[in-house]
């Protein structure tokens, strides 16, 4: 299987070479030039199965260039019971019988982040052998919350890497920014960038396309990689989990083989609901794909218009994850609705970067509307699904599973749909104690991680031991920059 760029069609390279390389050298994403089928016998051959087996055959479909004993290997080191606390790994939770709930924070940072990120350090260190690299890979990261913490975790003391994390300062949760400070390794950065996370994303893209910089690092014996879902190698390890549940739930006779299914995403930089995507098109049966955002209702207006326009108020809110305005992964969308068409695509991400919007042909507007729904969440919105899911399901969710669960409601009532929808819980409700408490009617004391008891003594949930082990850690890292200083960290952190 041979990988293209969204920004040219001539750039061909194997997995193992995409994987490496993350971001491709023009700016545009790294992307299949197939999408591998499936179909029921497929399928059938899964729902008896571990999770790990699932991961391997899936993957293998797209990373030809690794062989189904190195992708099994791989799945078991990562998602091993020493790494998460549940053997089903990703569970599926019936709610009733037409709403589900997909479990996606049973890992070592407690979000979903880590579905993807203990796999990438495994795929990323195999594909340096399988290139002859000598180099060392320095994997810089934007995070909004949830990746930095999930990467550091995965590539803490991998061997021939080098992991630097950019936050936005004041920009992530209490927990979120204890999670990334406290990081233990010694080949780990982490650096609070004074801005939002698109300033922060913006930031690694530009260092990643700067000639200088990548000579400059090449010299020093260093290249650039990336472990965010510009990464082919976060993407399809998020597509595994959509052909999870749907197996799961045949086998618990939740559903009958064949029949469709709805996907509810909360996402803000597109990749988790773009794994649902290519989900689908392999020949998942799923019938639409909602796109959950929060008040940074940036994709919802996409969605609903084919314009896309940043140039908006940006909100910080109780789903910091989500507080995107620029959707990188959309890109990746627009390259397969567009036929793979990659001057368009192209001449879009000019728009963006010159005036901050474009607008997508009428083609494409349409596979739009057939694919998709979109709808948005406020802050009320957020609080009354967290203090309705736990006071009447007797469920305890996060900030950004709440905007999935509310925009879930929103389709159904706008379209009257019953299909059985699955919505997917992003991170644990203990990552954001202070909104949670609040939502069900507690009166928090503190910000910080002192809240993990008192949610546990409000509810009686469990808190998870990675989590409950941050109290009393101490602080490594206390960095911080303006976003036109990222490029000295680099520096400084590779010297």
């Amino acid at each position: 299987m041979k990988y293209l760029s969204t920004r040219d069609r001539s750039v061909h390279m194997e997995s193992a070479q995409a994987i490496e390389m993350g971001l491709s050298r023009d700016g545009g994403l790294l992307t299949p030039e197939r999408i591998p089928q499936i179909d029921q016998t497929f399928l059938e051959s899964l729902v008896g199965v571990r999770y790990q087996e699932r991961a391997a055959r899936v993957m293998g479909l797209y990373l030809t260039d690794y062989t189904e004993a190195e992708l099994l290997t791989f799945a078991e080191n990562a998602y091993g019971p020493e790494k998460f606390d549940t053997e089903a790994v990703a569970p599926v939770r019936t709610l009733d019988d037409a709403t589900h709930c997909l479990e996606l924070w049973h890992g070592p940072t407690s979000a979903f982040k880590d579905m993807a990120l203990q796999m990438l350090p495994q795929l990323l260190s195999a594909a340096l052998k399988k290139t002859g690299e000598d180099k060392t890979a320095c994997i810089l990261v934007a995070t909004s919350g949830d990746t930095g913490k999930a990467a550091m975790e995965g590539f803490a003391d991998v061997p021939q890497t080098k992991i630097l994390v950019f936050y936005p300062k004041d920009g992530v949760s209490k927990v979120q920014e204890a999670q990334m400070v406290t990081q233990e390794g010694k080949n780990v950065g982490v650096c609070a960038v004074v801005g939002n996370f698109d300033d922060a994303q913006a930031g690694v893209k530009r260092i990643f396309s700067d000639e200088k910089m990548r000579q400059t690092l090449a010299e020093r014996g260093y290249f650039l990689s990336s472990a965010n879902s510009i990464n082919w190698g976060r993407i399809l390890p998020q597509v595994v989990y959509y052909i999870s549940a749907y197996c799961d739930l045949v086998r618990d006779g939740k559903l009958n083989m064949g029949e469709k299914v709805n996907f509810c995403v909360p996402t803000g930089n597109f990749g988790d609901i773009l794994a649902a995507y290519y989900a689908k098109r392999m020949g998942l049966p799923v019938e639409r794909l909602i796109c959950a955002s929060n008040r940074n209702d940036v994709l919802t207006d996409f969605l609903r218009t084919g314009i896309y326009d940043r140039n908006r108020p940006f909100h910080t809110t109780m789903s910091p994850s989500m507080d995107i305005l620029v959707s990188s992964n959309l890109e990746r969308l627009l390259f397969d609705l567009s036929g793979e068409n990659d001057a368009e695509v192209r001449s879009y991400m000019e728009s963006l970067t010159k005036e901050g919007r474009y607008e997508v042909s009428d083609s494409i507007k349409a596979a739009l509307r057939e694919q998709y729904w979109g709808g948005f969440c406020d802050e009320a919105g957020t609080a009354d699904a967290i203090a309705d899911f736990y006071h009447h399901k007797g469920y305890l969710i996060d900030t950004h599973t709440a905007v999935a669960a509310h925009v879930m409601e929103q389709y159904r009532a706008a379209t009257g749909d019953r299909t059985p929808t699955v919505f997917v819980s992003t991170a644990s409700p203990y990552k954001f104690c202070n909104h949670v408490l609040a939502a069900i009617g507690g009166t928090p004391k503190g910000d910080g991680v002192e809240l993990l008891d008192q949610l546990h003594s409000a509810t009686g949930v469990p808190v998870p031991r990675r989590l409950a082990a941050l109290k009393g850690k101490e602080r490594r890292f206390h960095l911080d920059c303006e976003k036109a200083g990222m490029d000295g960290v680099v520096l400084d952190f590779l010297r």
